[in-house]
């Protein structure tokens, strides 16, 4: 069962340093993308502008590079079992975000929500799995208690 579990480790990894990578091999596109959908609110206002006058970059593309970033690194060490439970924890807490974000079906009119809506329903089995990963982290241990036994 461990060589099965690694193998749908190293799977389910794949698309995240996948997305990852096409968020940096195409950032400006993403960060147009990111622009169109995402606002930031005027508190946080003098701090975005801090952080653009520091990286030299506009917002946007300051979390294109974050976000691309992230789901390569969160990707890599789901797939190497590293911190395996903590990146899943934060990628959970990403993929609700960019469910909000990016796939938000309750504002399109019913024939073009179709496919928002089953992108998000896709994301919805994504966490699922993190879920999953997070609760089973690197593996059963002895010391520990099963389900049965609580």
């Amino acid at each position: 069962m461990p060589a099965l579990v690694t193998f749908g480790r190293v799977l389910f990894a794949v698309l995240f340093m996948y997305t990852g990578a096409t968020k940096l091999f195409a950032i400006q596109q993403t960060a147009d993308y990111i622009a169109s959908k995402v606002i930031i609110p005027a508190q946080l206002a003098p701090y975005t502008s801090q952080l653009e006058t520091m990286a030299g970059l506009p917002m946007p593309q300051i979390l294109a590079y974050a976000a691309g970033g992230f789901e390569i690194l969160a990707g890599l060490m789901i797939a190497v079992n590293f911190g395996a439970r903590f990146f899943a924890m934060l990628l959970i807490v990403f993929v609700i975000a960019a469910t909000f974000y990016f796939h938000d079906f309750w504002n399109q009119p019913a024939p073009e929500n179709a496919r928002t809506l089953i992108d998000a329903l896709k994301n919805l089995s994504l966490i699922g799995a993190l879920f999953m990963i997070a609760g089973y982290g690197r593996g059963p241990r002895p010391a520990e208690a099963a389900y049965g036994d609580v």
